[in-house]
């Protein structure tokens, strides 16, 4: 419970027990000491109201589950004042008459702020809730937009990921064709080396053939 709300209480339960005792000793006066009694009573009734609509005020700005209990409450409160007002009127009203018809007066205009007050209420809680559903909704509308950011961050990394693979596909296609050349040019290479191998074995034959050639008309002369 609010402590605001708790300093309030206390104040309206000193006051409307210092209202009872004067009610009491004021039905015993007359004269001039009744009217000052009176007045002092009805000092205290409007102490008192000041009080309910502050502890009224103070009980609608906590939250849900603590303001529906002080707010009944505050409605035993409200129909406490109502008797003792009803009280005072019979004290100071000049016949039972009077003071018949003013209660009916007071229990009326009781009724109709305890309506105004119940109506001002469920207005307020209805307030409360239209609040509610629209923070969810731009609770929910900031989660959209999040996931939309995440999703367009994702698209992007998913984008230059793609492109490096690219980049990494092309750079191995021409690796691969370096490579192709490469053999390309050892086979070249091996073909010119076999073909002279076999031109230096023919030389080295002609040779070898040569000088047996000479070897032979030498010896034969």
């Amino acid at each position: 419970m609010s402590e605001v709300f708790e300093g309030y209480e206390r104040q309206y339960c000193e006051i409307s027990a210092s209202l009872s005792r004067n009610c009491a000793a004021a039905s015993a006066l007359d004269g001039e000491k009744k009217k000052q009694k009176l007045s002092e009573i009805q000092a205290d009734v409007q102490e008192s109201e000041s009080l309910i609509r502050k502890m009224d005020l103070e009980a609608r700005s906590l939250q849900p589950s603590v303001k529906a209990g002080l707010l009944a409450k505050l409605r035993e409160y409200k129909s406490d004042l109502s008797s003792v007002k009803s009280e005072v009127k019979r004290v100071s009203a000049p016949n039972a008459h009077q003071a018949t018809r003013e209660e009916l007066l007071e229990a009326g205009m009781s009724d109709t702020l305890a309506a105004s007050s119940d109506q001002r209420g469920r207005l307020m809680m209805t307030s409360e809730r239209l609040n509610q559903s629209s923070e969810r909704i731009r609770e929910s509308q900031r989660t959209v937009f999040e996931t939309e950011e995440i999703g367009v961050s994702i698209l992007q990394d998913l984008h230059n990921q793609r492109q490096s693979l690219l980049h990494a596909h092309t750079t191995l296609h021409g690796v691969d064709d370096y490579i192709g050349k490469s053999k390309k040019i050892l086979a070249s290479m091996s073909k010119r080396m076999d073909r002279n191998k076999w031109i230096v074995g023919g030389i080295i034959a002609a040779l070898v053939f040569a000088i047996l050639f000479i070897l032979y008309f030498k010896f034969a002369r």
